[in-house]
């Protein structure tokens, strides 16, 4: 998985390792990234030189108009990772291999083969219907609920969040909801994407790149109903590597994000008065939760990432071919000079959370994960409508990784539910 491809270029002189850097780690970025971005714009302005795991350089693009203008323009700033010009820097064990190590997926494709790739997953996903997911996700979350409602305590991030999302989206790419190995996926979908101490997101990666294949073995000979079905059927004829590399890149884009933004919504609802005494009046909705969270607790804060195809400037700093840009998704939405008096317009649906430009989150996969978010959350409230904090709010504490935004615990109380 992490083959780079062509012999990797040296770094050239100038690359953005130079004094005032900023690595992207520790409390205070796990627990205020706001704050970073914040003293990071002062120092640098919108796009920062900073350096990701064993001080490898790159470039934070934080601005608004400079994300915008990096993930429109394909011919300066490029997909295909084996552009690096870092790779004899990385060692074989570097924990954000899963994210740049070359793979023949959607997500490193460019130009023709991208939009031959990228049409298929949007069709395949446009045949998926939102009734019926809306549907499916209810019977999951009333499935689950039981588990604990009889309890009155709950984690609702391992207890719930994650588990409606990963159930959706493996039933709608047709894996048996209730076979061993599908929970085996979903674990290492998580240890891939957002890896805490002690796991090996190398490892994790390989295990779903082989349940997959199966999948897509299986469904070649037996197609059906559902999504990798409608893939491997698809005129472009995709091979089956290549419908596995897009499935990974499907559900782990389904799945992690998606949970996060159901916890963090259920955060928001349980921790600000606006919704806490407003949400059950209908002055302020779900769906206004879910779209603040967006703005302001996007469940993917970075993304890593483009490589500069050439020489160029970016944001009054010269960007030298090869040169890594990590897309700041979250700085980017709370960007000061698109919110200039400070207030984030939050009910309007411009933020770039799903990205932006031909790499974006292909049509329709905003409107499912919208549907999962907002159905988990509906049906947790409407089962368990006292629902509050455990702890006191200033308690809850995120995960420690900069590219994903989403607690390490949610813990809750309420009356228990006999059913």
């Amino acid at each position: 998985m992490t083959d780079t491809g062509s012999p990797a270029r040296q770094a050239p002189p100038g690359c953005p390792a130079h004094p005032g850097a900023v690595r992207l780690a520790g409390l205070e970025y796990q627990q205020s990234p706001s704050q970073l971005y914040r003293a990071l714009r002062r120092e640098h302005g919108a796009v920062a030189p900073v350096l990701l795991d064993g001080d490898i350089p790159a470039w934070l693009v934080m601005g608004y108009a400079e994300v915008t203008y990096v993930t429109r323009h394909d011919d300066l700033f490029a997909r295909d990772s084996r552009r690096w010009n870092q790779w004899p820097n990385i060692p074989p064990d570097w924990p954000l291999l899963p994210f740049v190590g070359y793979q023949p997926s959607v997500l490193f494709t460019e130009g023709d083969e991208h939009r031959r790739r990228a049409g298929v997953i949007t069709e395949a996903l446009g045949g998926v219907d939102q009734f019926e997911l809306a549907r499916n996700c209810r019977q999951i979350a009333d499935r689950l609920i039981p588990e604990f409602a009889g309890s009155g305590r709950a984690e609702l991030m391992s207890q719930y969040a994650h588990a409606v999302p990963a159930r959706a989206v493996v039933q709608m790419c047709g894996m048996p909801l209730g076979a061993t190995d599908t929970q085996q996926l979903v674990d290492d979908l998580r240890i891939s994407l957002d890896a805490a101490e002690g796991d090996d997101p190398v490892a994790a990666y390989g295990r779903v790149a082989e349940r997959l294949t199966r999948l897509v073995k299986e469904k070649r000979e037996r197609p059906g109903p559902d999504v990798t079905s409608r893939m491997l059927l698809h005129p472009a004829g995709l091979t089956d590597e290549e419908v596995v590399q897009d499935l990974i890149s499907v559900i782990a884009a389904a799945q992690q994000p998606t949970a996060n933004w159901i916890c963090n919504t259920l955060r928001l609802l349980l921790t600000d008065e606006r919704f806490a005494l407003n949400v059950s009046g209908g002055r302020l909705s779900v769906a206004d939760a879910l779209n603040e969270v967006l703005w302001l607790a996007t469940p993917t804060q970075n993304f890593i990432g483009r490589w500069a195809v050439r020489d160029t400037q970016l944001g009054g700093r010269q960007i030298r071919a090869g040169d890594c840009l990590v897309l700041g998704l979250a700085a980017a939405n709370t960007d000061p000079q698109i919110w200039p008096d400070g207030h984030v317009g939050a009910e309007n649906s411009a933020h770039l959370s799903f990205s932006n430009g031909e790499h974006r989150c292909p049509y329709p996969a905003p409107l499912l994960a919208d549907v999962m978010a907002r159905t988990a959350v509906e049906t947790l409230l409407d089962r368990l409508p006292d629902l509050m904090l455990a702890v006191e709010a200033k308690a809850l504490s995120w995960r420690s990784s900069i590219w994903m935004r989403g607690l390490s615990a949610l813990p809750v109380q309420f009356t228990p539910v006999v059913h």
